[in-house]
């Protein structure tokens, strides 16, 4: 059970106390909010205080208030193959009920305080399961050279470079160098 005291300013703390717990009330808002930190994962993930756009409709039920909504937000991160910005966008729905009272709750599940309920971690949630593991800026992406890094979409057609064998890396200092103007 989540119970804490909530700050009525904070941007993702709301008020229902316009469907004063009567069942089958409902109340539909959309909202732009600013992203709180620390979304995403290693390599991909909201930027902090960027607009995140929220339709969101309260329903007032027995237990408690059913929040269902889509969040929209822009996504920035690295390409895991050649580590160039990317930038996408994502849409995730969600649906949380927030209990009236701790009797009525799981372990897990979210309370009101008061009138207020705090959907940040609903958010949260609903987005970190949604981010790609492994984001590329393109599917044809071709990553980086293992040799000398440079990004193999920038360099030259045929780029390799020539790889001694360690074991044999003691026996080329041997072969003396081939010399074009060697005489017949």
């Amino acid at each position: 059970m989540t119970q804490r005291n909530l700050n009525p300013r904070a941007p993702w703390v709301l008020s229902t106390h316009e469907l004063g717990r009567r069942p089958g009330l409902m109340r539909q808002m959309n909202l732009v909010l600013p992203a709180p930190a620390d979304i995403g994962v290693e390599m991909i993930g909201v930027p902090k205080d960027i607009d995140v756009e929220l339709d969101i409709r309260f329903e007032a039920v027995m237990e408690g208030v059913l929040v269902t909504g889509t969040a929209r937000t822009p996504l920035r991160g690295e390409c895991v193959r050649c580590l160039e910005p990317v930038t996408s966008q994502t849409e995730v729905n969600f649906q949380e009920l927030f209990f009236y009272s701790s009797e009525d709750a799981a372990e897990d599940d979210s309370l009101l305080n008061g009138d207020l309920l705090d959907l940040e971690p609903t958010f949260r949630d609903a987005v970190v399961l949604t981010l790609p593991l492994s984001p590329v800026c393109s599917e044809d992406c071709t990553g980086l050279c293992v040799e000398c890094g440079i990004r193999l979409a920038d360099a030259e057609p045929g780029h390799k470079h020539e790889v001694v064998d360690a074991r044999w890396a003691k026996l080329q200092n041997l072969i003396p160098e081939h010399n074009n103007d060697q005489e017949s």
